[in-house]
């Protein structure tokens, strides 16, 4: 490199300008690199340059060494201070490999045999083989820990030995808003649960679908075979059917047997609006589930009743235990008391308890409420037809005749 051309600073500011027709190349290995920096250091006088010299002697020797600003700072930094330049050059052999290709080679075989278990697992695996049955094949794999088996199992050599595939997933679909109904006095919202009539001998028995309506307690039980579209469709038509008023908004848990895209269907095109229950928000269907046992539980009992069946039950349901539970059966309703901190007490008294028949029609402009084609007149000869006990009579007789149809061919099974 010959630097004959540069004399002055001003050499230096063409240079680095452009404007100097020289081209000069730095050529040698790094000691020769930073002696050079030490001549140009002193051939122009750095330490007594102006802030501006200095400037213009930092930029040409950062253009020709092809270091950094910041390593040129610190060599010109080290001479300043020292009067000379030391390289402080370490060669190293990096990180060597503690794990050969084998041992992650066997860490994958032990991950076919044991069906892809826990980093702790393969952990006490592998010291076993090598303490307790001198494998020395897991000398090195005993020591190691489990966040790293998670390291080598991302490794090429891991991967292309164990070639893990998954089936695909279908993507989630939010179907229904996760929120508490507030039917703020109005009737329609409904409570939705599902009942099942036990299993035996590996079979299932039917399904009660229970529905509830949360102002007036208006309750409709329908039984189906299965759980399954082909039954729960006709069987939540029927029970949007049996109740006398528009109904506003269907919820239910997150049952699958609710929440798919055939029910959210039938439900959007009747205008019904789906919701469901809320994670950790055990009373969001707590009436349905209250009525499952005071009401379902108690008609219908806990022991196995055949899939078969569930036509004969439905009929039951429909003609008797329906109308019973609707017209003449009593339903605590509360008295909502607020404090002066606003606090709410419900109080349950005895003179506000109502059959859900009696707790529509009190209900203001009641009449708005109801289906086209039923009036509350209609309504109210069903109610009349029959006294509570008469209707309660006539519901046991069936439930009796029911039942000794169901279990002719097993009698002891009923008395189970």
């Amino acid at each position: 490199m010959d630097e004959k051309r540069i004399q002055t600073l001003a050499d230096i500011a063409s240079f680095l300008d452009g404007t100097l027709a020289t081209s000069l190349v730095l050529h040698g290995n790094k000691n020769e690199v930073y002696a050079w920096v030490k001549d140009t250091y002193i051939k122009f006088r750095y330490p007594l340059q102006s802030k501006k010299g200095k400037g213009l002697i930092l930029r040409y020797i950062e253009r020709l060494s092809g270091y950094s600003r910041q390593q040129v700072t610190r060599l010109v930094k080290q001479l300043k201070e020292t009067g000379c330049v030391r390289r402080r050059q370490r060669t190293t052999k990096g990180f060597e490999k503690k794990y050969t290709r084998e041992d992650i080679q066997l860490l994958a075989h032990v991950d076919r045999m044991m069906n892809g278990t826990s980093g702790t697992t393969v952990k006490a695996f592998c010291q076993r083989m090598y303490q307790y049955y001198d494998d020395s094949r897991f000398v090195r794999l005993c020591d190691i820990s489990p966040s790293h088996i998670y390291n080598l199992r991302q490794t090429k050599v891991y991967q292309r030995r164990r070639r893990k595939f998954t089936t695909t997933k279908n993507t989630p679909v939010n179907i229904g808003e996760r929120c508490k109904p507030r039917p703020n006095g109005k009737p329609g919202f409904l409570r939705v649960d599902s009942v099942h009539q036990g299993d035996k001998d590996g079979k299932k028995g039917v399904y009660h679908v229970n529905a509830v309506d949360e102002v007036t307690q208006w309750e409709v039980v329908v039984t189906v075979e299965r759980i399954t579209d082909q039954f729960m469709i006709p069987a939540l038509t029927s029970i949007l059917d049996q109740f006398p008023f528009i109904i506003s908004e269907f919820h239910s848990d997150n049952g699958s047997e609710y929440i798919n895209q055939r029910v959210a269907v039938l439900l959007n095109d009747a205008l019904i609006r789906l919701t469901k229950s809320r994670p950790r928000h055990s009373n969001d269907n707590a009436l349905a589930e209250s009525k499952n046992n005071s009401v379902v539980r108690k008609t219908f009992g806990y022991i196995h009743i055949s899939q078969e069946h569930a036509e004969l039950l439905d009929d039951f349901n429909r003609n008797y235990l329906n109308p019973c539970l609707n017209f003449h059966r009593p339903c605590h309703f509360p008295t909502v008391e607020i404090n002066d901190k606003g606090k709410q007490t419900r109080r349950y008294i005895q003179k506000d308890m109502k059959t859900p028949f009696e707790k529509l029609i009190s209900l203001e402009h009641a009449d708005q409420y109801i289906k086209d084609g039923i009036s509350i007149d209609a309504l109210e000869l069903i109610a009349k037809q029959q006294s509570d006990l008469q209707a309660w009579e006539s519901m046991q007789k069936a439930r009796s005749k029911l039942f000794d149809d169901i279990f002719a061919l097993n009698p002891r099974a009923r008395r189970n």
